[in-house]
């Protein structure tokens, strides 16, 4: 780096599991971006940056010319990974020190970071107005859905859940069953309620799909009994991750709720034993993945889909399937459907 400039970071945690520390050794970070949205730009000696996120910062070098280290550590786990990098200064004197930085200790930090990250309301978006413009603490609420994760054995065989169900693919892909009109002959709708038993039992091992309304404002509470880390991603949106708190979800939290500025994402970490709260309007037609991001939970049924079908059929909400797809399971040899028009 030249002394005195100013350089753009992109952090991303690509991995399968841990959450990760990153750090960089006598420098701090400027957030200024997370997973599309502008943020109050916030500095950082160090972030969290849990599975399937990334953040983006500014680093300044302005320290004595020599070379630094950029450290990223494994957070939350019995044993600690660490990587190592280096930043060289262009006139650099010197090598870096061997004391690298340490990490926080404890999920308890993670959490009180999280709730530093604000939404920048007078920040331009993809559009001329500011990404405050968009009110969503003022939405009601039509749906309220609360998922649990959890973990049993069945067969033998170890499987993941949300609200007791595994998750399966069928052999006809969901979104070509549903376009072609035969969904009911290839899964059901709404298998899971959408407020779990108090005990979740046997786990069930089937297509998990949620029928959601257009357009909707709903609430999604992501519930964790277990003691290890969860993160979900949610595919076709971006939501308010408006809490995150430690205990069991009940209506009486929603008074704790960010309404002004939470940060517009598509990611959000559930700490052990802890809750987390998202709001977003389903505006988006489509069969769209609920997974977590730790992908051998992910593979062995964590995840579900949600169904968001436009009533008017219209290319204005959705695109017809190619001509050229190729069709399989119980549509294959099937008539083609009658295009959706504007």
């Amino acid at each position: 780096m030249k002394p005195g400039k100013t350089y753009k970071y992109r952090i991303c945690n690509a991995g399968l599991k841990n959450t990760l520390n990153f750090r960089i050794q006598g420098h701090t970070m400027k957030l200024v971006e997370m997973e599309g949205s502008h943020v109050v730009q916030n500095v950082y000696e160090s972030l969290d940056v849990h599975v399937g996120q990334c953040f983006s910062v500014l680093v300044t070098s302005n320290q004595a010319p020599k070379d630094y280290y950029m450290v990223a550590s494994t957070r939350f786990s019995k044993q600690v990974l660490t990587a190592k990098g280096i930043i060289r200064y262009t006139n650099g004197k010197g090598p870096a020190s061997p004391e690298l930085p340490e990490a926080p200790v404890g999920w308890a930090w993670s959490l009180n970071q999280f709730r530093s990250f604000r939404w920048n309301l007078t920040a331009s978006a993809a559009r001329p107005n500011p990404q405050g413009s968009y009110h969503y603490g003022s939405i009601n609420i039509t749906r309220t859905i609360k998922l649990v994760n959890s973990a049993s054995r069945e067969g033998g065989k170890l499987r993941y859940a949300l609200n007791g169900v595994s998750h399966v693919n069928p052999e006809t892909p969901l979104k070509m069953a549903e376009y072609y009109g035969i969904a009911d002959k290839v899964f059901k709708y709404d298998t899971i309620q959408d407020m779990p038993p108090a005990k979740i039992g046997k786990v069930v091992i089937q297509p998990n799909v949620l029928n959601q309304t257009f357009r909707n404002f709903v609430e999604i509470i992501f519930e964790n009994h277990e003691k290890s880390m969860q993160s979900y991603h949610l595919d076709g949106y971006s939501f308010f991750a408006v809490a995150i708190e430690p205990g069991t979800w009940t209506p009486e939290k929603r008074k704790n709720y960010n309404l002004l500025d939470a940060v517009s994402r598509t990611t959000i970490q559930v700490f052990p034993k802890s809750w987390a709260a998202i709001l977003l309007t389903f505006d988006n037609a489509g069969m769209w993945n609920v997974r977590s991001e730790m992908w051998e939970r992910a593979y062995l049924g964590q995840q579900l889909y949600v169904s968001v079908l436009s009533p008017e059929l219209s290319l204005r909400d959705e695109y017809n399937i190619p001509d050229n797809a190729l069709l399989c399971g119980k549509v294959k040899g099937l008539p083609q459907p009658k295009p959706y028009t504007i």
